[in-house]
């Protein structure tokens, strides 16, 4: 049982019981001695090792007390400062935990972390009407405001009802500039639940579907009936099969804008044609490997590596500009180690011809031929499962595509907690064998540190689609009197979507998509060519009706 406090003892500090403390000190006593007995060093003393539970001032004189005491204050009774005072000051920094409902304090001090000057995101040089196009897959968004968000709640049975119905109807909903009462606002809340539906296959309640790159241990330890039974995933593969081919039919006649393919080794967005840039439809495939390339190549599919080929592109011009300074580094000794080597041709032994009409032929070692293909190899590597590796498959190459996936075995994981299940398919209108879904919102409400005022704060969580990005801030504008911010996590392995394809193309309207299930504005702002490159939208905010963004 533990002694009673004593005078002079911090609040609630307990002392250890007696038979403890004796046992402590005569182990302590007899410390003295045995250092008496043992010789003296011949050198210098090693300094004393600092006694971990002291404070950090008192590092010289290691107490031998009976029980530790906390430190005290300057000038002071250690009673009278509270315990953190005694931790060291990196866990002063550490943000609050996350005892408040989303949207507390760390929250608020996440937005402060993006407008500290550490940081030096993309942002626009003025306010624009409209932000640029991101075609990443969001893991979820925060929403923040000075408004309340007590409009998304308790929806009516009939609201809920009548979200649905305009969803698979593709009905537009034109709102006012600003919304009064949005609480009352039977049109506001029913195309709130418009915009929180997507549509998934398979369709398995008890597994997370999404992501499906690095979720094997989200996965592990849930009910896997398939994965020892092999006509069980024969009939998975094959409904799943169906399902894909009935979502490129719909791209291909224009009723379907875009969808993904989530696979545990990569992630593939199918675009109709007139959308992300391109005139014609397009598959991108972010991260690729070199074997998942030479499989492409092998059969007949022409694609292309824009990260790469910008690279090498931006390496000429360079090269062309400071080809006076690259010659005299030349001839001036310097290695090929100094700088990143280029890329080689297949013409590469010929590339010697130069070295017999200077009579140097004999004196300069010639690279073989299987030292090239394995430099040649070495730089084709380095890009794997990196952002650089995407690879874009454009017009009628896309079928054969489809075709490869459909019959590539190593789509599927054969051993893990993801064996034999099928790809996730996601689309933003119904296909044959898909399921509608609805993204999780949830409103809260926070005090700012510090302050006196509230924020209200909207989370969204699941597979945030890109249209879905623009139909809730089109609903948030008029319903938050055009204010407000937000912070969005992005499925890091899809940011590689915003890369624009090369060479670009202007595409006009003849590319219609009237019944793809999109908004007019929400279509004609996701044909603009992508602009973010590697990166992808991680805050957002509105101030009168007008977004800066930072990526």
């Amino acid at each position: 049982m533990a002694a009673p406090a004593e005078p002079g003892d911090p609040p609630g500090f307990q002392r250890p019981p007696a038979m403890l403390r004796l046992k402590r000190k005569r182990r302590r006593r007899s410390e003295p001695a045995a250092a008496a007995a043992a010789p003296a060093p011949r050198g210098p003393s090693a300094p004393a090792r600092r006694n971990p539970f002291c404070s950090l001032n008192n590092n010289n004189a290691p107490q031998r007390a009976a029980a530790p005491q906390p430190p005290a204050p300057a000038g002071g009774d250690p009673s009278a400062a509270p315990f953190w005072q005694f931790l060291e000051p990196a866990c002063e920094e550490k943000p609050p935990g996350r005892a408040e409902p989303a949207g507390g304090a760390d929250i608020l001090a996440l937005t402060e972390d993006l407008h500290s000057p550490t940081a030096v995101p993309k942002v626009p040089s003025s306010p624009r009407q409209e932000f640029p196009a991101d075609w990443s897959i969001k893991t979820r968004i925060l929403f923040m405001s000075s408004q309340p968000f007590t409009w998304t709640e308790h929806l009516k049975a009939q609201e809920e009802a009548q979200g649905l119905a305009q969803h698979c109807r593709a009905t537009e909903t034109t709102l006012p500039q600003s919304v009064q009462e949005p609480q009352l606002s039977t049109e506001l809340r029913c195309a709130f639940q418009q915009s929180l539906v997507y549509w998934l296959h398979p369709s398995l309640p008890w597994l997370p579907l999404f992501p499906r790159i690095g979720a094997d241990r989200k996965i592990a330890g849930k009910a896997c009936p398939w994965a020892q039974d092999e006509a069980l995933q024969q009939v998975l593969r094959s409904d799943w099969c169906v399902s894909f081919s009935s979502l490129y039919r719909l791209l291909k006649a224009g009723l379907c804008p875009y969808f993904y393919v989530c696979c545990p080794q990569f992630t593939v967005l199918f675009r109709a044609a007139g959308l992300g840039g391109s005139a014609v439809p397009s598959a991108a495939i972010a991260p690729t490997t070199r074997g998942f390339r030479e499989a492409l190549r092998s059969e007949g599919i022409e694609f292309s590596l824009p990260f790469v080929e910008e690279r090498a592109r931006r390496q000429k011009n360079s090269e062309e500009d400071l080809g006076t300074e690259v010659a005299d580094g030349l001839r001036g000794g310097s290695s090929a180690e100094d700088a990143e080597e280029p890329a080689l041709s297949d013409d590469d032994e010929e590339s010697f011809s130069w070295l017999e009409e200077m009579g140097v032929q004999d004196e300069v070692k010639k690279p073989d031929t299987i030292s090239i293909q394995l430099r040649k190899e070495k730089q084709e590597v380095q890009v794997d499962h990196r952002p650089e590796s995407l690879a874009l498959v454009r017009g009628s190459a896309t079928l054969t595509l489809l075709n490869l996936l459909i019959n590539c075995r190593s789509l599927v994981a054969v051993a893990g907690p993801q064996a034999g299940l099928p790809p996730t398919l996601l689309s933003p209108v119904a296909f044959r064998g898909g399921t509608m879904h609805t993204l999780k919102a949830r409103s809260a409400r926070a005090r700012v540190p510090g302050g006196s005022e509230d924020v209200f704060s909207l989370e969204v969580l699941g597979p945030v689609l890109p249209h879905t990005l623009r139909a809730l801030t089109r609903l948030l504008g008029p319903a938050q009197r055009g204010a407000f911010r937000a912070l969005l996590s992005t499925h890091q392995p899809s940011a590689a979507f915003n890369c624009c394809p090369q060479p670009q193309e202007a595409v006009g309207s003849q590319q219609d998509l009237p019944a793809c299930g999109l908004h007019p504005k929400t279509l004609d702002e996701l044909r603009q060519c992508p602009t973010l490159g590697k990166s992808a939208i991680r805050f957002l905010e509105m101030k009168d009706y007008a977004y800066t963004w930072k990526a």
